[in-house]
């Protein structure tokens, strides 16, 4: 074997690895499948989305007669947990008057939700992204959140 071609299969190697640690569309949906579930069980109709490392979006899914406000809030608590790498209701702790991050919700507005249902999402230990859960209490986004999550 020529040093081009290990040299080709180990970058290959290298890029698969990657991969895997990746938030993946179907790693998404299972997530969002689990949290279902439970919502299901609760009879609470709710709103998950999953982002990636980057705060993308990855999936959105809306159970029947969930609020519409579920949409925009789970979204910005997986943003949340995706930037600061921690669930949102820890974040809101931070962000008050005399607080190490008072403000930071200013900094971008619309994008950041620090009430409870926003759970950063790991895999083998490397952070691959975040995940928002709306539609009932904060405590009931919690509970759901961290079963979907596998916390």
């Amino acid at each position: 074997m020529s040093d081009s071609q290990i040299t080709g299969e180990i970058a290959a190697a290298v890029i698969e690895a990657l991969k895997s640690e990746r938030m993946t569309l179907k790693e998404a949906l299972t997530i969002i499948k689990r949290g279902e579930e439970m919502a299901e069980s609760l009879h609470i109709p709710m709103v998950f989305t999953v982002v990636d490392d980057g705060g993308n979006m990855v999936a959105m899914h809306r159970m029947d007669d969930s609020l519409l406000a579920g949409i925009s809030v789970s979204h910005a608590k997986a943003y949340t947990a995706a930037a600061l790498r921690i669930p949102t209701e820890e974040a809101g702790k931070t962000i008050l008057p005399g607080q190490p991050l008072y403000g930071l919700q200013q900094t971008h507005p619309g994008k950041f939700c620090v009430f409870g249902g926003g759970i950063p999402l790991t895999f083998r230990g490397r952070f691959i992204g975040g995940l928002g859960v709306s539609g009932g209490t904060v405590e009931q986004d919690i509970a759901v959140a961290r079963h979907a999550a596998g916390i």
